[in-house]
């Protein structure tokens, strides 16, 4: 197991003894969910912790990457395929993906993405690509 899968695991484990909590490490307060998506090319199950914020009912997350110049692998898997499993606040749901690329729409997402979460403001500047956001649905 790698470092980074090891860090995943333990932050996964932090969350759900703490109903979807993180209050240890560079993490702790943040509004984290862990998305599940298929693998394009592989379809094995593929995990992301991803901060968000709330649009209405649905949640919103960022493709930034960490500041990578490139998109994120998880956009990928959501294009092959939107329909992804959910965990926040330590409930479970199967839920659907839309990915918003371009136009008011996704400036909006942006917009408020950065209100709620202002560290994400460098971002653009650091990947110099228009970071996809992405809406995320629980099924009914």
């Amino acid at each position: 197991m790698t470092d980074a899968a090891a860090w995943e695991d333990q932050l996964i484990a932090e969350m759900r003894a703490n109903g979807g909590k993180v209050d240890s490490g560079p993490l702790a307060g943040h509004p984290l969910l862990i998305l599940t998506s298929k693998g394009a090319r592989s379809g094995a199950d593929r995990r992301s912790i991803l901060t968000y914020h709330r649009d209405g009912d649905d949640y919103v997350v960022a493709g930034t990457a960490g500041g990578s110049k490139k998109d994120p692998a998880w956009i990928h898997n959501l294009k092959a395929e939107p329909k992804v499993d959910l965990e926040v606040d330590d409930q479970r749901s199967g839920a659907t993906t839309t990915i918003v690329e371009n136009g008011a729409e996704r400036d909006r997402l942006w917009d408020d993405h950065v209100r709620a979460l202002p560290w994400f403001a460098d971002y653009p500047a650091q990947t110099g690509r228009v970071i996809p956001m992405v809406r995320i649905r629980r099924s009914a």
